[in-house]
């Protein structure tokens, strides 16, 4: 059976990010994981009408009554996933993808962290990110890397 990988990060926001994220995607794919991609599994018909829609207030009633549909969906993946690939790009890690590192560490699965970003980005020189999030990652049973080719190395062996 394959290993099951929830792929936290806010990679689907921008045009560059959804670029990474299609090579992220590949190269698990081709080591043979099976990815539990939170932007593929709530792509949705309903998703695109309701951001399109042109009433504001239609269209934030909308957005509210999926989002609890999207939380929901994305809980029920890190609870089905074996272990956490969280991307830690940004000024910031992104606050959706430190609360799945949060919930996934609660619910015992291993976190591993991508970080490729060298902006300085932590709470003191003692950490790469904010402690708490590296505090789950690690107690995890996780590391974070600093380049993709050293994280593609580590899971291909």
């Amino acid at each position: 059976m394959r290993e099951k990988v929830y792929l936290a990060g806010p990679l689907g926001f921008s045009e560059a990010g959804q670029l990474f994220h299609q090579r992220v995607l590949s190269d698990l794919s081709r080591l043979g994981f099976e990815l539990l991609d939170p932007w593929a599994l709530n792509e949705s018909d309903e998703l695109a009408a309701a951001l399109a829609e042109p009433d504001l207030n239609r269209q934030r009633q909308r957005l509210a009554a999926l989002n609890v549909q999207i939380g929901a969906v994305n809980v029920e993946a890190i609870d089905r996933c074996d272990w956490v690939l969280a991307n830690l790009d940004g000024v910031d890690v992104d606050s959706g993808t430190a609360a799945e590192i949060g919930y996934a560490f609660a619910r015992n699965k291993r976190v591993i962290g991508y970080r490729g970003d060298f902006r300085f980005s932590c709470d003191n020189l003692g950490s790469v990110v904010n402690l708490q999030v590296e505090y789950f990652i690690r107690s995890s049973g996780g590391t974070i890397y600093r380049r993709w080719s050293d994280l593609m190395h580590v899971l291909s062996e």
